[in-house]
């Protein structure tokens, strides 16, 4: 590998390690085995070179999620493929937690980390629609606008509160059931059938 991949892969262990707050320039060359010069000839800041290596810690969780369109048996936009797939990202929590917590890291300390706080904005674009296109369907370049902005955003909103309760506490974290089970109370008292 070149001092480059060596950057990459050692931000990646760093931000794993110690996160993005914590991490520095110093961190990262040590861990990389190469020297504080490479991060601006490479990357241009400690700050860009952390971006880059969450974007490639996400991605694999990112197709992990996908994986659950092909997997998936229940029929599209319906409760069962609802639980199917909500049940398929819970299994993923222990895999993908210190992803998780990189995640709200950036969530809560946003405005301390100048570059990574835009990178979560796009991402969080991008998984409104591809959790959008998992639960309905839909080719994700064939999504229309509207189910982007309100499906999307639902999911969006869902998952970012589930998967806080799964790093808090899974013991007693919502589960697929008890969330599709919620969705159905809500849908029939929302048309006066409860």
């Amino acid at each position: 590998m070149g001092h480059r991949e060596d950057l990459l892969e050692g931000a990646k262990r760093c931000l794993l390690e110690k996160g993005f707050a914590r991490t520095t320039a110093r961190d990262i060359v040590k861990e990389s085995g190469t020297n504080l010069g490479s991060i601006g000839y490479h990357y241009g800041s400690k700050d860009a070179l952390l971006a880059q290596a969450y974007i490639a810690l996400i991605e694999p969780v990112a197709d992990d999620f996908e994986s659950s369109r092909i997997e998936g048996r229940a029929g599209k936009g319906s409760l069962e493929r609802f639980q199917e797939v909500w049940g398929h990202l819970i299994r993923s929590v222990p895999e993908a937690r210190p992803i998780w917590m990189m995640t709200l890291e950036v969530i809560t300390q946003g405005e301390r980390l100048a570059g990574i706080r835009e990178l979560l904005i796009e991402a969080q674009k991008q998984g409104r629609s591809g959790l959008a296109a998992l639960f309905t369907g839909i080719e994700e370049s064939a999504l229309p606008d509207d189910v982007l902005e309100s499906e999307g955003r639902f999911y969006t909103t869902l998952l970012n509160g589930l998967m806080v309760q799964w790093l808090f506490d899974p013991d007693s974290a919502t589960t697929a059931e008890q969330l599709t089970e919620g969705l159905r109370r809500v849908m029939e008292r929302a048309r006066g059938e409860a």
